[in-house]
């Protein structure tokens, strides 16, 4: 296996949010030296398809000048109530609930994808692939598909089939659902008291459909299911996200953490990433500008420079990214170390 510097192996494993419309100093420092895997864009960030573009691309030539690889730009485009990109530049959906049957969703995923490419954002956060199972006030109520997991699976690979064809990486979130819980995981941590038979049986079948028809990425929940790791929430959990989703359903795609930045996540950065590297999470996400970011990339290179099984999994965690990145992005720039 090509072996790489620890500094861009510990950069590929970060996602970061960023201030501003346009290319800026903060961005070059994300970039040049801490050597981000991507950037994760908002509606704070964009005011029209010109600016987005401009943006976008200036991101991207700059990670090619400092020979590093092609850049994720993710953006959460799931339509109705979660959609960055909006009018009256782009095209506003009513949302998954509103969806009743294919053509809506190869609509909706053809002129995403579409929209996206026009701006040069190559990987789409979506499609939620939560089941509700009928929950009272879920937290997903206004997100989710209706329907048996089957039917939800049935439309969300229609979605990640279409979006990646057009060249956009799709993520399916988030696993191994949160359809059932009714707190907001941006403000607490939620339980969920729900064993694993059930969930296999049920909110599972959609995950497991998106792998099997190799979406790009899946990402992992904030969400403590108690009856299966009662520590750690699953974004942060060997068991879940290691040992059921890598192991067990022998996913090999690209692993993402929700927003680290959100309340349901109170541990401090350094034990996120320590639960991260144990799970076998390919890439944390932290969406706002901060001094984690810049923590997170020395824990990591920290790791990777002291521990050698640490540096061989990380080689396999980069492996996974490059795979991904050499499927849909442009050709990769940077030399390994000799």
């Amino acid at each position: 296996m090509t072996e790489y510097d620890t500094a861009t192996m510990a950069g590929q494993r970060l996602m970061a949010g960023f201030d501003g419309t346009e290319f800026n100093d903060d961005i070059k420092y994300l970039i040049k030296d801490l050597k981000i895997g991507g950037l994760i864009l908002f509606s704070q960030n964009i005011k029209t398809p010109e600016q987005t573009k401009k943006l976008c691309t200036s991101a991207q030539e700059f990670a090619m000048d400092q020979g590093l690889f092609p850049l994720f730009l993710a953006i959460d485009q799931e339509g109705g109530n979660v959609a960055r990109l909006k009018k009256p530049y782009f095209t506003e959906f009513p949302g998954n609930p509103h969806i009743k049957g294919k053509k809506a969703v190869v609509d909706f995923a053809a002129i995403t994808a579409q929209e996206l490419k026009r701006v040069r954002i190559n990987m789409n956060l979506a499609p939620v692939l939560d089941f509700t199972a009928e929950t009272e006030n879920s937290i997903m109520k206004k997100r989710a598909f209706t329907g048996s997991p089957q039917k939800i699976a049935d439309l969300g690979i229609t979605i990640i089939k279409e979006l990646q064809a057009r060249g956009i990486m799709a993520c399916a979130k988030h696993f191994p659902g949160i359809g059932r819980t009714t707190l907001d995981s941006h403000l607490t941590l939620p339980q969920l008291d729900a064993d694993k038979a059930l969930l296999e049986k049920t909110d599972v079948i959609p995950f497991t459909a998106a792998k099997e028809n190799a979406v790009a990425a899946i990402m992992l929940s904030h969400i403590l299911y108690t009856s299966i790791d009662s520590t750690w929430p699953a974004s942060l959990s060997p068991a879940i996200a290691r040992k059921w989703l890598r192991d067990e359903m022998g996913y090999q795609g690209i692993v993402i953490t929700d927003d680290l930045d959100m309340k349901a996540v109170k541990h401090d950065i350094k034990t996120c990433i320590h639960q991260i590297l144990k799970s076998d999470i390919d890439i944390a996400l932290i969406c706002h500008k901060g001094p984690d970011i810049e923590k997170a990339f020395h824990f990591i290179n920290a790791g990777l420079n002291t521990d050698r099984h640490q540096y061989e999994k990380g080689l396999i965690s980069l492996e996974r990214i490059l795979n991904v990145k050499n499927k849909y992005l442009n050709q990769i720039h940077i030399n390994p170390v000799p």
